[in-house]
């Protein structure tokens, strides 16, 4: 299927699969180890989002700053973009204006230019976005790079490095402060106000990954728990153990102007520490 052709990564510890749909990287395994995690139900099709590995959320969050946009994270993630760069260890992708269709120019108008760059690396993985405006007039968007991380079971990882941050409680609608390390029983979308890094300790698979960030002013935390997992047509009801979301964003008060002839960089890194 068109958009969904394979672009590979390798080396001697590291392999990588990412299709220009969405621009999206949907494998990522380090010595034969997943550390991105797809649905073994996910769906490749056009106009429907892969469930799993970095999608990328654009130019908007969720249903976005005032909950009525649509299609849920945004326009970019199920439109194809153009591959641009494919080398022994760098993907790139662009999505402009351009490429979209009348009715996606109508829920976001200005002329823009987004450029995503993958780059692997031994137990590494690096994912930039570039946002131009190319336009007369100040533009202003949301973004996350929307990572599913694979973990032994998310009921015994911890997420370390956001003590004492305050974040917003999307699954019981308040703000809280973080005491101690992140722990997952259930359904969990924490959108924290602090891009400081993370670690996801994961005892089952024995070993840590640090998520780090530039550019970002958010990092969310997502899990669906087992009754939203159930709900979802492209999430296997027991894969919610496997899976937790660490994710590098832009959201809500942090959106990102961009002026006319400038550009926006954010960029996501995963590391392995075994």
């Amino acid at each position: 299927m068109a958009g969904f052709e394979e672009r590979r990564l390798s080396s001697d510890t590291d392999e990588l699969v990412a299709y220009d749909h969405g621009a999206h990287v949907a494998h990522w395994a380090h010595r034969g180890v997943p550390v991105v995690w797809v649905s073994e139900s996910a769906r490749y099709e056009e106009g429907t989002a892969i469930r799993g590995g970095v999608p990328v959320c654009w130019p908007w969050f969720a249903a976005g700053p005032d909950g009525d946009l649509s299609p849920s994270h945004g326009l970019a993630r199920t439109r194809r973009w153009r591959l641009t760069r494919h080398e022994e260890a760098v993907l790139g992708w662009q999505l402009t204006h351009e490429d979209l269709d009348e009715q996606a120019r109508g829920a976001f108008e200005p002329e823009f230019a987004c450029d995503l760059t993958v780059r692997l690396g031994p137990g590494r993985l690096e994912i930039s976005l570039e946002v131009s405006n190319p336009g007369t007039d100040t533009f202003t968007y949301e973004a996350a790079l929307h990572t599913y991380l694979h973990v032994g079971d998310v009921r015994e990882m911890s997420v370390e490095g956001l003590d004492a941050v305050t974040y917003y409680d999307k699954v019981r609608q308040r703000q809280e402060r973080q005491v101690g390390d992140v722990r997952i029983s259930g359904a969990e979308d924490r959108i924290y106000f602090s891009p400081r890094p993370s670690r996801v300790r994961d005892p089952r698979l024995g070993r840590e990954l640090v998520v780090s960030s530039t550019g970002a002013a958010n990092t969310v935390i997502w899990n669906p728990g087992p009754e939203g997992a159930h709900e979802m047509g492209d999430f296997s009801d027991e894969e919610w153990t496997q899976v937790v979301c660490v994710e590098t964003a832009c959201v809500g008060s942090s959106a990102v102007s961009v002026a006319p002839g400038t550009s926006q960089v954010m960029t996501a890194r995963v590391d392995v520490d075994a």
